[in-house]
């Protein structure tokens, strides 16, 4: 289970029904108005919207819902302040896709933007599988449930490969008991705790079909779609700058040619088999330079890879790619 640190100050929500606003101010008068540029300047959040426009390729119809829900909090903060009460939105959601296509980025930035719009008191992320909430034994996983959900509270609990919780073949199986937890948590602490599910959609599908009180829980349902090639190529692009390297013309086509062979193959992981090439080619870059050591290389030679660099796909694969288990489908 990992943890992201969360932002310990941000806007609190409008509550009170004493007449008053946020932090004792009165509500606005029926005749003012609100411009909602001002809003989300407020809120702080559109930077959040620009490290997820930076950090992620594509997935338009995934940003289109981020910031139809960005939007809705922001009219309902605004409804608030002129003292119109709704109620609190259902916030629980499903990510749905392949691995390597953005899933847990997403749900980073969906908790830091839940925080800036006050609808979370804190912008951490809990990430947990199976194993970090179903014991072995008796008596055990309600206690281990719980303490999962204590670290979560006020932010976001994101369970990866959730379909795992649910082995019907397994009568002596704990993971109903985390079902039954999480469904009264879901209900009951809505607006302290917002829960994502993620997995692959056919296996979310069947999940949903056999826990139908948890489907009707979830509010959001956001599929994330393989990347095509030029966005996979666009992302290695990408994560080369963010490293100080950049690919030559060769060997961009050579690791365009290799991706379209790698994408055809079992295991293929999207952004995360590309981080994987990536980090090889750097391995070739760096043996191939430090081969020649009375050779004078400059700085675009430490920077450049070349298409020596790519490994060929129809060459055949390298351990840990073709072969490396992918941990989960973020």
């Amino acid at each position: 289970m990992t943890e992201s640190p969360g932002r310990t100050a941000g806007l609190r929500r409008f509550g009170s029904r004493d007449g008053r606003g946020e932090r004792g101010r009165a509500f606005l008068p029926p005749d003012a108005t609100v411009r909602f540029a001002a809003e989300r300047a407020a809120a702080n959040i559109d930077d959040v919207f620009a490290a997820l426009d930076k950090d992620l390729v594509g997935l338009q119809p995934v940003k289109k819902r981020i910031q139809e829900i960005a939007a809705l909090l922001l009219v309902d903060r605004a409804r608030q302040r002129f003292g119109l009460s709704a109620p609190r939105p259902n916030l629980h959601m499903c990510f749905t896709g392949p691995p390597g296509t953005g899933k847990t980025t997403v749900a980073l930035r969906m908790a830091d933007l839940l925080h800036r719009l006050g609808y979370l008191e804190t912008g951490q992320l809990v990430h947990a599988m199976r194993d970090d909430l179903v014991a072995e034994f008796v008596g055990q996983t309600a206690p281990k449930t719980k303490r999962v959900l204590e670290r979560a509270m006020g932010g976001v609990l994101f369970i990866d490969e959730a379909y795992y919780l649910y082995r019907a073949e397994d009568s002596r199986d704990y993971g109903q008991e985390v079902i039954d937890i999480l469904l009264q948590v879901m209900e009951n602490e809505r607006d302290k705790l917002v829960v994502i599910l993620a997995g692959y959609k056919d296996r979310m599908d069947s999940f949903f079909s056999s826990n139908p009180g948890m489907s009707s829980r979830i509010a959001h349902h956001l599929d994330f779609a393989a990347y095509e090639l030029d966005e996979l190529v666009s992302i290695g692009q990408i994560m080369l700058g963010q490293a100080s390297y950049y690919f030559s013309d060769g060997a961009q086509r050579a690791f365009g040619e290799y991706l379209e062979q790698r994408m055809r193959q079992p295991r293929f992981a999207n952004a995360r088999s590309v981080r994987n090439e990536l980090d090889r080619a750097r391995l070739r870059h760096a043996h191939r330079l430090a081969s020649d050591p009375h050779r004078s290389w400059t700085r675009d030679d430490l920077m450049r890879l070349e298409a020596a660099d790519i490994l060929n796909a129809t060459e055949g694969s390298e351990e840990g790619d073709l072969g490396y288990a992918v941990p989960s489908s973020g």
